[in-house]
């Protein structure tokens, strides 16, 4: 069944004035009400008070439906029966707008915050989605039936399904934090967002007053292995990994780099963890190839692999910033912002090496405890390259920090292997 499309009408440009009826936002107020909703939704022009729209990343996929007669542009969601299956807070680091300035913390539960008179016939969309689900790896049933777990009918089931609850958030940017975590000033942000993608957002630069942006990038995945409610007790247990997309390993299992076994691993980290009284928790944020992209990652390959000598560690950052001109680009600043609002304070158990999650994580007032780095015997043969790399660029390491001869000694395979 088709949708008719609406007749042309004239085209609304962004302009410098406000629009008739859209509500306030008072970023970091105690309470839903004094904080207002976020209306990024283009049912109702003027009722937006945020730059970009909600699903950013998936907008032009809406534009296309819209386009070819499939959805109607004055849809409207009906949200019977979406409320989370977990309550998560209110928690103190929500009313803290230093804390928190990359996501709405009351994104999960619109549809009961904001059912009052105020915000009656606004279309107030969640940013985040709260479910149950069950995990089901071959790395977690080798475990099983290996014996390092153990399948007790509450984390883990006899079939090797381990039982989370998961969240899904968008980011949604309050463009006066960010630019303080980045220190920069609010308008040279505005500028440089506005011009490097292009144009795309003229209110970053016509819309002062407009402070929060839906970028369109990809967010995040929660994956709470035991009480969600436990996460921000810090007297319980928390066994906790932020890891950063790599669909190649994760998903495919390439072997030249690391990433998907050390995510089964914490995974395997957290289903213990919970199994003793406490809680897991895996972050999952979509920042592919170190937020560079998958062909810039697949470029990089090539040069390293190519180039004189072959893949080696000492050489390992270098070919990624002769091709894309930064050796990373997923700037840890922004990635905190979850933890808080999860009401995290302590993590007694961080599967992660990276110095730059640790230092963000510390650097936001968060405990950590132990870090937990990944087993030796989990790192494939080919990505000893990158793993000696980072070690010696600052990852953690229980043992001793590579030097010049390891980095040189640290090989990898060419493209002909």
């Amino acid at each position: 069944m088709s949708v008719e499309v609406p007749a042309p009408r004239h085209i609304r440009l962004t302009s410098h004035a406000g629009g008739f009826g859209a509500l306030p936002i008072h970023w970091g107020a105690a309470t839903p009400a004094e904080r207002g909703p976020i209306v990024g939704t283009t049912t109702t022009r003027a009722h937006r008070n945020v730059i970009g729209t909600h699903s950013g990343s998936y907008s032009v996929y809406r534009a296309l439906a819209v386009a070819a007669g499939a959805l109607s542009a004055s849809h409207k969601a009906d949200l019977t029966n979406t409320a989370p299956t977990d309550v998560i807070g209110p928690y103190p680091q929500w009313s803290d707008p230093g804390k928190i300035v990359s996501l709405d913390p009351w994104g999960a539960t619109v549809a009961d915050v904001f059912s009052n008179e105020l915000a009656a016939g606004y279309d107030i969309k969640p940013t985040i989605a709260v479910t149950k689900a069950h995990v089901i790896l071959p790395e977690v049933m080798e475990a099983l039936q290996k014996g390092r777990l153990k399948a007790d009918g509450k984390v883990l089931t006899a079939g090797g399904a381990a039982l989370v609850t998961k969240a899904a958030v968008e980011p949604v940017w309050y463009l006066p934090g960010v630019a303080q975590r980045f220190g920069c000033s609010e308008s040279d942000l505005r500028r440089v967002l506005f011009e490097e993608t292009g144009g795309m957002y003229p209110e970053l630069v016509t819309r002062s007053d407009l402070e929060v942006f839906l970028p369109p990038i990809g967010g995040l995945t929660l994956y709470i292995f035991g009480n969600p409610r436990d996460l921000a007790n810090p007297e319980v247990e928390l066994t906790a990994r932020v890891h950063d997309e790599c669909n190649g390993s994760d998903v495919f299992g390439s072997d030249i780099c690391t990433c998907r076994p050390y995510l089964t691993h914490a995974i395997e980290e957290c289903i213990q963890g919970a199994q003793r009284g406490g809680v897991g928790l895996c972050a999952y944020y979509r920042k592919e190839g170190r937020a560079l992209g998958e062909v810039t990652k697949f470029l990089v390959y090539n040069a390293r692999k190519r180039q004189v000598g072959g893949d080696t560690a000492d050489q390992y950052f270098a070919r990624t910033e002769c091709v894309a001109g930064v050796q990373d680009m997923r700037f840890q600043q922004l990635m905190p912002d979850v933890l808080h609002w999860l009401g995290i304070r302590k993590i007694h158990r961080l599967v992660s090496m990276s110095n730059m999650k640790f230092d963000a994580i510390t650097g936001s007032g968060i405990e950590v405890g132990t870090r937990v780095n990944i087993p030796d015997d989990l790192i494939p043969e080919d990505a000893r390259v990158e793993m000696t790399a980072k070690m010696a660029a600052g990852y953690f390491t229980p043992g001793a920090v590579p030097g010049a001869d390891d980095l040189k000694s640290a090989r990898g395979r060419g493209l002909d292997a």
